[in-house]
């Protein structure tokens, strides 16, 4: 090995000692404990070991509704907060003049303290003794019955949760979409001009692909961001999410250590490898569809 390579591991020593020590090694220690049967986390010993943790785990009831929330948080937040925040980004993208300004207005909500973002959405939605909501009075100014979207059917919490985690996470992507838009090259744009090319046509044609990477890039960080939602849920409908129906799997790992039901390391940590492995499952297949699809 000369100077030179000596030179480049020696700088990279401290990231590769900061991912060991933080994640290499926690990653290894869960799948340890995940088949650990009978784990006791004060005596720091077990029964035995076997696969007892996952089928425990895969037939709890709590974890399957958690994986449904999950599952469906993920398949309409993801594409519809990327789809939105890309509308957005052509939008401010139209209007140079003001775009910095609407990018600042658009950030604040990231900037915001989820907890405080969710309480501003049970006074949108919760029904209380003295009024139902500013959501429930347009809809019976509307002719529509009043719907209590916090404590009410499950569709209403969903789609609550779901508008939530839209709200949230469309400032970070309307953020680097815009700067994705503006550093694409004009002069594709002037030679569509040149040969009469319609805008929808110059949009899927020039303007989409030359994105294709920020947007491949927010499609899988929004994949792993919603499979590993838990203070969303919390925020709008506190911290027994069980009772409530809306719990996520981070919710039921961190339920089976510290919630009500605490206790059982060896339970979370075989729910936590079987969402590592639907996460990366998932940026797997993202990753083979993007070598078709992303232009670098």
């Amino acid at each position: 090995m000369d100077n030179k390579s000596m030179k480049g591991w020696l700088y990279l020593l401290p990231a590769i000692l900061f991912l060991g020590v933080f994640m290499v090694y926690p990653l290894i220690d869960v799948f340890i404990y995940s088949f650990e049967e009978g784990y006791n986390s004060a005596s720091q010993t077990y029964l035995g070991v076997g696969g007892y943790n996952y089928s425990f785990v895969l037939r709890d009831p709590y974890f399957l509704q958690a994986v449904k929330n999950t599952l469906i948080l993920v398949a309409i937040t993801v594409p519809l907060s990327t789809g939105l925040a890309l509308l957005i980004s052509v939008a401010l993208n139209s209007v140079a003049k003001l775009r910095n300004l609407y990018q600042t207005v658009y950030f604040l909500p990231y900037v915001t303290n989820t907890l405080a973002v969710g309480l501003v959405f049970m006074i949108l939605f919760k029904k209380t003794p003295y009024t139902d909501g500013l959501v429930n009075l347009l809809i019976n100014w509307f002719g529509g019955e009043s719907v209590d979207f916090i404590d009410g059917p499950y569709w209403a919490k969903m789609l609550v949760l779901c508008i939530y985690t839209v709200w949230v996470v469309m400032p970070f992507k309307v953020l680097i979409l815009t700067n994705a838009l503006a550093s694409v090259n004009e002069h594709y744009y002037n030679a569509a001009k040149v040969d009469g090319t319609s805008k929808s046509r110059t949009f899927f044609r020039i303007t989409l692909p030359m994105i294709s990477p920020s947007v491949f890039y927010l499609v899988i960080t929004g994949f792993i961001g919603a499979f590993k939602a838990y203070s969303d849920s919390v925020a709008l409908f506190g911290t027994d999410l069980n009772a409530a129906g809306m719990n996520t799997i981070v919710g039921y790992v961190y339920d089976m250590l510290y919630g009500n039901s605490g206790g059982y390391p060896s339970f979370a940590s075989a729910a936590a490898i079987i969402l590592f492995a639907i996460v990366l499952t998932i940026t797997c297949v993202n990753l083979m569809v993007s070598k078709k699809h992303v232009h670098y």
